[in-house]
């Protein structure tokens, strides 16, 4: 709430608020301008020397408090309008004729400031409201109501309730805004959960249902129910629902693997993604890469990583037992270049499609999901019968939200 409140006031209001402290200052000139022109013709000249000396000591004294709508309080609101209210009665006070003749008041457009300070803080409601006040104020002063003066106190009237009502429907707009990037937020995070589910409890569920179907007997039952827990797992993760809190790791022995900072509680300026990427070396995996260090963004090393091993998994899974992989890191100017590639049966046409609709979002979300986080992209090539081949690009500088410490 306090981000989405933050945002509005900056995005909408704050340029608002600064226009309206120029707009007091300029109207303040303009009104000691007309002053001085008709200094000679004031019956009481100590009349308007007297206000316009107050209505400049206020309105350079108040220009913090028309700095934002958290500053501007009602009561600053309320002895605002009062001082405008009063220059406008004083004018005839000061000289009748002269008023009569013209009909411009002693704190001229002045007033208006006024009245958009109450549309700024209220919305159009509190427009209304100080236009009503100042129009009454002006058919007082005037004595009857003449067509300029009608036509004056129409315009500000007119013109403050529309500011009003714009500045309401900024203001919800920016609310709409708000809410949806915080959606986008929570949507991200959830994906970013169940890529992780996907790398640990759920590969862990699948071997245990593997491997207890051919052990038989009572491990057959536990392979089985392992199964049921895998299939009820991905629904939820498929469907969204699984929230990111602490009950996933609970539920999975503590087998969800997040990012860990170095020890210290802060994150590492710089990444060898080699030496992430060197424990997935074994026998039928083999690694290639550049003599020297690939240095990439913690953050971005350890989600790259992620990707590879998310790779492996599918490549052990899928390409069977007898099938090799390789694994090729290339360190180019701009961006850094994975490729996994084994050489099983591939994968047939239409079965990413498939996978994904029955909630299997290995290459969806461990991947995909992963490197548009990081900026990057993930392609996949297959032809049955001759391997597959993903390819995994990170931009150096990270434009996803992956590429800064969490």
């Amino acid at each position: 709430m306090a981000t989405r409140e933050r945002v509005v006031r900056m995005s909408v209001e704050q340029p608002m608020w600064r226009a309206l402290a120029g707009y007091r200052v300029l109207t303040l000139l303009y009104a000691v301008f007309l002053g001085f022109l008709r200094r000679d013709t004031y019956e009481r000249p100590w009349v308007a020397i007297a206000f316009l000396g107050l209505l400049a000591v206020w309105t350079l004294a108040t220009l913090p408090r028309v700095a934002g709508a958290r500053s501007c309080t009602g009561r600053f609101l309320g002895t605002d309008l009062t001082v405008a209210l009063a220059g406008i009665l004083l004018t005839p006070l000061a000289d009748f004729q002269a008023q009569q003749q013209d009909g411009s008041t002693l704190p001229s457009i002045w007033t208006a400031g006024s009245v958009l300070a109450f549309a700024l803080k209220g919305g159009w409601r509190w427009a209304a409201f100080a236009s009503t006040l100042v129009a009454a104020a002006n058919i007082v002063e005037r004595g009857e109501p003449s067509r300029d003066t009608l036509h004056n106190v129409l315009l500000v009237w007119v013109a403050s309730i529309a500011i009003g009502y714009v500045v309401e429907v900024a203001r919800a707009s920016e609310r709409t805004l708000a809410r949806a990037l915080e959606i986008e937020a929570a949507t991200r995070e959830r994906e970013r959960l169940a890529r992780d589910i996907h790398d640990s409890v759920l590969q862990v569920l699948a071997m245990v249902q593997r491997r207890g179907t051919a052990l038989g007997g009572e491990a057959a039952e536990l392979g089985r129910m392992a199964g049921e827990q895998e299939i009820a797992l991905r629904s939820l993760v498929s469907s969204g629902l699984v929230p990111p809190s602490r009950a996933t790791e609970d539920a999975a022995g503590g087998a969800l693997v997040r990012a860990r900072d170095d020890g210290d509680g802060r994150e590492s300026d710089g990444t060898d993604l080699r030496a992430l990427l060197a424990p997935y070396a074994r026998a039928r995996v083999d690694l290639a890469g550049p003599g020297t260090p690939v240095t990439m963004p913690a953050p971005a090393a350890r989600e790259l990583a992620a990707a590879v091993g998310a790779a492996l998994d599918n490549v052990r899974a899928h390409a069977g037992a007898g099938a090799r992989a390789w694994i090729l890191v290339e360190d180019e100017p701009d961006e850094v270049i994975v490729t996994v590639r084994d050489d099983g049966p591939g994968i047939p046409e239409g079965r990413l499609a498939q996978a994904e609709g029955e909630g299997r979002l290995g290459v969806a979300l461990s991947i995909r999901g992963r490197l548009r986080d990081l900026g990057g992209t993930a392609e996949l090539l297959s032809v049955p019968g001759q391997g597959t081949e993903v390819e995994l690009k990170v931009p150096k500088v990270s434009r996803g939200k992956a590429g800064t410490a969490r």
